[in-house]
C-alpha cells in the first residue's frame, strides 16, 4: 500500500547540486513564462517563474541551446553526433574519448543494465531499427535479420573507462539508442541550467519525461497528471511533485499489430522482439535521467521484478497499469506518492 503523501520533494542528484550558483529570485516578484521548440525527435516544453520577460527569454535560450547541445551528442538520427560516431567506429580496436556527457550517461545506462540482467540496453540499436522498419512494413523481422541484431546487441560489449574518459564498442555493427534515457538527461540539464540563471522555480516536459525544480509561488509543488493506458483517454490519476523526475513508458501511442499480436515500439533487448503486453509505467524518481530509463526497464521485466528494481533503487517508486485478462489491473511500489483530487 502506498504511503500517505501529498508532496513528493526529492534531493537534487549530485551532478546537478554542484552548479546551483545564481541566488534564486523573490517569489514576490514572479510571473509565469512558457515556451517550446522541437528536438531529440519530441517537443521540449518549459514552464518557468522570472522577474520579468528579458531574464525569462534569457533563461528560455540558455535552456534550449543546452538541449540542441545535447541533441548533437546523443542523437540517432544526427550521423555527425557522438552516438553514432562511436557506433560507426565499431568494433573498435582500442578506446576512444567520449565527451563528459557520453560518459555520465554511459555509466548510468550500464550500470541499470547490470541491475535489470540486460533488460535495459543502451546497445538496443541494430533491434530498434529492426522495429522500426517492422512497424513500417507491417511484417516481423526474419529470424535472420533477428539473430544478427541480437549478435550486435549487448551492454557487456561496450568497455567503459570513467576515469580515463574512454568508451570502447567491442563487436561489429554495434548502434548505440539512447531513446530511453538521453530526453530525461537533457530534461535534468535543462532545470540545472535554468538554476544556473537564478530560476528555480521551473518545469520542463520532454515528451512525456518530466523534471522540475520547485513548485510554482504559493504551491508545494507542479500537479502532474499520469498518463493513460490509452492515448485516447485522459490522466489516470493527478500527484503534486517538486524537485525531482517522473517520466511514463508504454505502448499507448507507438506500436504495431501482426497477425493478430500487438507488438510495442520497447524491444526486449534480451530477445530481440518488441514487448506485447499492453501496459503503462510511470516512474518518479530524484531525477529524470533515472524516471526515464527505469520506466523502461520496468516495462520490459513486468511488475514483479520491476517493483523491485523500482524499490531497490534509491529515492524512486512506480505506478504499473497493465491488462490482463481484458482487464486493467494496477501495480505500485510502497513509495510511490498518494493521489491528488481529479478536481483541483
Amino acid at each position: 500500500m502506498a504511503r500517505t503523501l501529498r508532496r513528493v520533494t526529492l534531493l537534487v542528484p549530485p551532478i546537478l547540486a554542484v552548479i546551483l550558483g545564481a541566488a534564486c529570485a523573490d517569489d514576490g516578484d514572479l510571473q509565469r513564462y512558457e515556451a517550446s521548440r522541437p528536438s531529440m525527435g519530441t517537443l521540449f516544453q518549459i514552464t518557468l517563474y522570472a522577474s520579468d520577460a528579458t531574464s525569462a527569454q534569457r533563461a528560455f535560450d540558455a535552456a534550449f541551446a543546452r538541449v540542441e547541445e545535447l541533441n548533437g551528442i546523443f542523437s540517432d538520427y544526427d550521423s555527425n553526433s557522438e552516438a553514432n560516431r562511436l557506433s560507426h567506429a565499431a568494433p573498435m580496436e582500442r578506446p576512444v574519448q567520449m565527451s563528459k556527457e557520453m560518459g555520465i550517461v554511459l555509466e548510468q545506462s550500464l550500470r541499470l543494465s547490470e541491475r535489470a540482467d540486460g533488460a535495459f540496453d543502451v546497445t538496443v540499436g541494430p533491434l530498434s531499427r529492426l522495429w522500426r522498419r517492422a512497424r513500417r512494413r507491417k511484417e516481423l523481422p526474419s529470424a535472420e535479420r533477428l539473430q544478427q541484431a541480437l549478435a550486435a546487441t549487448g551492454y557487456r560489449h561496450v568497455r567503459l573507462d570513467s576515469e580515463k574518459g574512454t568508451a570502447q564498442l567491442l563487436v561489429p555493427d554495434m548502434r548505440l539508442d539512447f531513446g530511453a534515457i538521453a530526453k530525461g538527461f537533457a530534461a535534468d540539464e535543462t532545470i540545472a541550467t535554468l538554476r544556473k540563471l537564478g530560476i528555480c522555480r521551473a518545469l520542463v516536459n520532454a515528451g512525456g519525461d518530466i523534471a522540475m525544480s520547485e513548485g510554482p509561488p504559493g504551491q508545494t509543488g507542479w500537479r502532474i497528471g499520469i498518463a493513460p493506458l490509452a492515448a485516447s483517454d485522459p490522466p489516470s490519476r493527478f500527484l503534486r511533485l517538486a524537485n525531482c523526475g517522473i517520466a511514463t513508458s508504454g505502448d499507448a501511442w507507438q506500436f504495431v499489430e501482426i497477425a493478430g499480436n500487438r507488438y510495442s515500439h520497447i524491444v526486449d533487448p534480451r530477445t530481440g522482439i518488441g514487448t506485447t503486453d499492453r501496459s503503462s509505467v510511470s516512474v518518479v524518481a530524484r531525477d529524470c535521467t533515472t524516471a526515464d530509463s527505469l520506466a523502461s526497464a520496468i516495462t520490459v521485466v513486468g511488475p514483479r521484478d520491476g517493483i523491485r528494481l523500482a524499490e531497490q533503487t534509491c529515492g524512486a517508486s512506480c505506478l504499473i497499469v497493465r491488462v490482463e485478462d481484458e482487464q486493467a489491473k494496477t501495480y505500485e511500489s510502497q513509495r510511490f506518492p498518494a493521489s491528488e483530487p481529479k478536481k483541483g
